[in-house]
């Protein structure tokens, strides 16, 4: 028995199979931790070694032949058992296959979608006067924010997202993380841009934007509450004054592209030469300030200021 074993250990085969199988096993344990599932396989995995594996042993010696078909049984649907128990867990890694650049050709009709709703929700927002900040990901997971909000994880629509920012409710003045298609999270708060290059009047919703776009691949849509102005963060770099045709060609570029390169797919538009009017500038505490463009302006909160 251990002679043939240890033959078995001498076969390039047996190897091959062992480092598969380990592969899959990594790559299983290192999806699930840190979710729910992982304590339920550990219970698991607990149950299976201690109880079932000691249950056959017993039944084999006392030879207690109905508990030992029981127990084959019980082994048989497990594996049905094992797709209820983890169904969150695997609708999560179906989800993370379909963002798969290998599959980005043929999601394009869904990424369509996700453009359309956030164009229409952020003309809504912007003709009502109604500050918003949007971040989507990408390549780079925003769970670690995910966990500091609200969670949802609810089919992205427009009306879904100009409820979120509706002015009084409990996680306006947060941002809204989207994963694929989906609201992941709202009331999120991101890292502040560190650039001192900046004008000290722009708000703490376009800074917010800029930092998630300097520590993350992701796209920070931005909706002005002061002046309706609508901008796009990406790579640390701000597009501002954007119509519904721009924001969606700009979101459909950006969507459909690796987010590799570390360049935006559109860059900032240069400021116009000579003298122009300059908007006045929300701000306030938290990442729900803001203003429309990176133009210099004054800010609300200086001039209360004695």
């Amino acid at each position: 028995m251990i002679g043939q074993l240890i033959g078995q250990f001498r076969e390039t085969r047996t190897w091959v199979e062992i480092l598969v199988l380990a592969v899959t096993f990594y790559f299983i344990l290192n999806f699930i931790r840190g979710t729910r599932g992982a304590g339920i396989l550990k219970g698991i995995v607990f149950f299976f070694i201690v109880a079932f594996l000691g249950f056959m042993y017993l039944a084999d010696v006392a030879q207690l032949v109905h508990i030992k078909s029981m127990l084959q049984w019980l082994l048989s649907i497990s594996a049905l058992a094992l797709l209820i128990i983890f169904a969150p867990e695997i609708r999560r890694a179906l989800s993370h296959l379909a963002r798969s650049p290998l599959l980005s050709p043929l999601l394009r009709e869904q990424s369509s979608r996700v453009v359309e709703e956030l164009s229409n929700a952020a003309i809504k927002l912007s003709k009502n006067r109604i500050g918003a900040l949007i971040a989507i990901e990408r390549d780079v997971g925003l769970g670690e924010y995910i966990e500091n909000g609200c969670r949802i994880d609810a089919q992205l629509t427009s009306e879904l997202l100009e409820t979120l920012f509706y002015p009084g409710s409990a996680l306006h003045d947060g941002a809204v993380i989207l994963q694929h298609d989906r609201v992941a999270a709202a009331g999120c708060l991101f890292p502040l841009t560190d650039d001192t290059t900046l004008s000290k009047s722009m708000g703490t919703r376009h800074r917010a934007a800029l930092g998630i776009s300097e520590d993350t691949d992701g796209v920070a849509l931005v909706v002005s509450e002061e002046t309706g102005r609508i901008s796009v963060a990406v790579n640390g770099k701000l597009t501002g004054d954007l119509t519904r045709e721009s924001l969606a060609k700009l979101l459909t570029e950006l969507l459909s592209k690796p987010s590799a390169g570390g360049t935006p797919a559109v860059p900032p538009p240069a400021a116009p030469p000579g003298p122009s009017p300059v908007p006045p500038t929300e701000s306030g505490p938290t990442n729900g300030g803001g203003n429309g463009s990176p133009l210099p302006a004054p800010d609300r909160a200086e001039e209360k200021k004695p």
